[in-house]
């Protein structure tokens, strides 16, 4: 059975994003600045890359023979991987890196290069996740069998420890991409027509996918176990290491975003109606987190202000900071709530209370719809 199309309240309130669209554009033209990746961003986009491919050239060049050199190795390309993802591919996958179709897509194309499959990420995170965020049962990012992220979610008797194993499985998050499931996501795409949407077929897809696959394996973990003269095990460890890292990374960053108690979670009427106008769905179900750290948003891709990028994905991160104050003082002048942290542990802290009290049965809810 098919799943009804969201469809959001058009009547509700719709001058706050008109408005506040206005005055954004209007900051751009004002400055003169484009609304794309600037010499920041391409700076950033070097820095990350080489952070994760100049520490895995130094392992296949045979010059690391010692244990500890060679995890620190892998323990950069851990960073330099979550800085790919969230930092540059990002970006790119939502076609704000560039204001060319090509260059974005080219670009695009190095979450190939940690593992991933661009297709597939855009689909569950463009698609998905930004259309219909903190909805049950549409938005892929809360629909998790062995966790509870929403009250609307049927809460099972492991759910009551999720608070605590939570960092083991965002550890290995991006392991689970790798060897399950970008497979498990391309035939469910495919039966979705999510791919037909994309260009592609699923046989197509699944070709890319093996071969995408195949090589990252073999430069990723053949070669080095080939070429470093230390006993195979000690060289996965590495391998999963650099996983573990860039995994929990990206869970830290993209989680307190939308799962934590501030946050609002919906379930669609029969007819798939949510009660708000998309922008302000967005408002509620969205927050930010640390952004008085220039650094901190450096280095997470501007990430932290998640409700600038959820309202604007079509905007590089590099401009958010300065955007922020127009978002922020537009939803006071139109009663629109702002969720913010003034920490990045603040927002971690309320994920994880929200995840005890979500697993606990302390946050249930079943809508009468």
């Amino acid at each position: 059975m098919s799943k009804p199309v969201v469809k959001f309240n058009r009547k509700d309130r719709p001058e706050f994003f008109k408005e506040l669209t206005r005055r954004v554009n209007l900051h751009f033209k004002e400055n003169k600045i484009s609304k794309h990746a600037n010499l920041n961003m391409k700076l950033k986009t070097v820095f990350m890359i080489s952070l994760y491919l100049i520490p895995l050239l130094i392992l296949l060049s045979g010059t690391i023979t010692t244990f500890g050199p060679m995890m620190l190795l892998w323990v950069i390309m851990g960073l330099g991987m979550s800085g790919i993802g969230l930092a540059v591919m990002h970006d790119a996958n939502h076609g704000s890196y560039s204001s060319s179709k090509s260059v974005n897509t080219a670009v695009s194309y190095v979450i190939n290069l940690v593992g991933g499959f661009h297709t597939n990420w855009r689909i569950q995170h463009n698609v998905l996740h930004h259309s219909y965020t903190n909805v049950y049962d549409h938005d892929e990012d809360i629909d998790k069998g062995v966790m509870r992220f929403s009250p609307d979610q049927e809460r099972k008797w492991p759910f009551y420890f999720q608070a605590f194993y939570a960092p083991f499985l965002y550890g290995i998050m991006t392991l689970y991409w790798l060897i399950v499931k970008d497979f498990e996501q391309a035939v469910r795409y495919g039966k979705r027509n999510l791919l037909a949407a994309q260009g592609l077929s699923l046989k197509t897809a699944l070709a890319y996918i093996i071969f995408n696959k195949a090589w990252y394996v073999a430069l990723t973990i053949v070669l080095p176990i080939i070429i470093i003269p230390l006993v195979w095990w000690k060289v996965m460890l590495g391998f999963l290491a650099m996983h573990f890292i860039c995994g929990l990374i990206l869970a830290l960053i993209f989680q307190p975003a939308h799962v934590i108690e501030e946050t609002d979670f919906f379930k669609t009427a029969p007819d798939g109606s949510v009660e708000n106008n998309w922008a302000i769905h967005q408002m509620k179900t969205t927050a930010n987190f640390a952004n008085k750290s220039k650094v901190f948003s450096w280095l997470v891709g501007g990430l932290n202000y998640q409700v600038e990028h959820h309202l604007f994905p079509n905007i590089c991160h590099v401009h958010y900071k300065h955007i922020a104050s127009i978002v922020r003082e537009t939803a006071k002048e139109y009663g629109v709530p702002y969720h913010q942290h003034e920490t990045f542990f603040g927002a971690v802290k309320s994920h994880f209370s929200l995840l005890h009290r979500l697993g606990t049965g302390q946050y249930d809810r079943q809508l009468s719809v």
